[in-house]
């Protein structure tokens, strides 16, 4: 086969992105060290905290928690293979990363791969996204129905009750579409847990565990989940049918580069270069800032900020007309003016 022929008829961005798809074991084992390794270290001392008082306890429960989003990030790498080398180091050190943030490994990465293939495209919502509705779809439902869809879109909802309420129940269940083998995964997971939990119990008592667990898993999945809400919920983000859907540009156009400032960006991985990593899950997360300061093709992404991010929490609706993202009471203005 003709290898420069080849390299002339694909994309120039697959050979930009190829070039960082190569994961370094030494770092990725770094990354374990510093990530997880210092989540346990902060149990110790939240462990020790107790004695003392409380609130040095729930203070504590911020590193942790930063610590445990970082750990989530190599769990997320690990199910796409970009983490280490070794597909089979991958997958042990993403089923236990996953006992840690209380995700279940397969399960998780199946519905995370289908959000990869799918996002942005508006004829296959559903699996691994925040529902969204377009403007024609919610008035075209009953008001019970725009009732419930308001209080799933309410921000108390979904950065309130929603993570905690997803992370130690929902994923507890299987889904219909899953397979035998992977429903047998989840009920392992849980069997895991228990065991885990249990274990912790013994060792510190149930109310310690629960002082301790409860706070940093709260302040953990609340910022995990607005994470991922801001990487596909912000204002100008595009989306299209099936028929004008494209990789690249929903890769670029469809998930956000979430500027934070440096301390954020390492305890969530550099995850904020979401529009990289959806143009290449390959490419492992201490790769991504790289990636994009290399190269021009990034260079007129305009960034999501700290601040700017914040937006995303009025907008409700798709505007399928304006192209654009739009919140209920801008809905209700283009009704009184049409």
């Amino acid at each position: 086969m003709d290898t420069k022929k080849e390299s002339k008829s694909r994309p120039e961005w697959i050979d930009i992105v190829s070039r960082y798809n190569k994961a370094d074991n030494l770092k990725s084992w770094w990354q374990v060290i510093n990530s997880t390794g210092s989540y346990i270290l902060m149990w110790v001392l939240m462990v020790w905290s107790l004695k003392i008082s409380y609130w040095l306890t729930l203070a504590l429960a911020i590193p942790a928690a930063g610590f445990l989003v970082r750990t989530f990030i190599i769990f997320h790498d690990c199910g796409h293979g970009s983490f280490f080398r070794s597909k089979r180091l991958n997958t042990i050190v993403g089923v236990i990363t996953g006992l840690l943030v209380f995700t279940p490994y397969h399960r998780w990465h199946r519905d995370h791969h289908i959000h990869h293939q799918t996002v942005g495209n508006l004829d296959k919502r559903g699996i691994g996204d925040v529902a969204t509705l377009t403007v024609e779809e919610y008035q075209s439902r009953s008001r019970w129905k725009r009732f419930l869809y308001r209080i799933y879109r309410n921000p108390f909802f979904l950065f309130g009750l929603a993570p905690l309420l997803l992370f130690v129940v929902l994923y507890r269940f299987p889904k219909k579409y899953m397979t035998v083998r992977e429903h047998i995964y989840v009920q392992l997971t849980n069997l895991a847990l228990v065991l885990m939990v249990f274990s912790m119990i013994i060792i510190i008592g149930w109310k310690a565990y629960l002082m301790i667990q409860l706070p940093v898993l709260f302040i953990a999945t609340v910022h995990g989940v607005w994470l991922f809400y801001v990487q596909h919920q912000y204002r100008h983000v595009q989306w299209s049918d099936s028929a004008r859907w494209d990789y690249k540009t929903m890769a670029l156009d469809g998930s956000s580069f979430f500027r934070l400032p440096a301390a954020l960006n390492w305890f969530t991985g550099n995850i904020g270069y979401h529009h990289i990593h959806h143009l290449s899950p390959l490419i492992p997360n201490y790769n991504l800032k790289k990636c994009n300061d290399e190269n021009d093709l990034f260079r007129e992404i305009k960034p999501i900020t700290f601040w700017s991010a914040f937006e995303s929490l009025i907008l409700r609706l798709w505007d399928e007309k304006r192209g654009m993202l739009v919140s209920f009471r801008e809905w209700r203005q283009a009704l009184r003016s049409a």
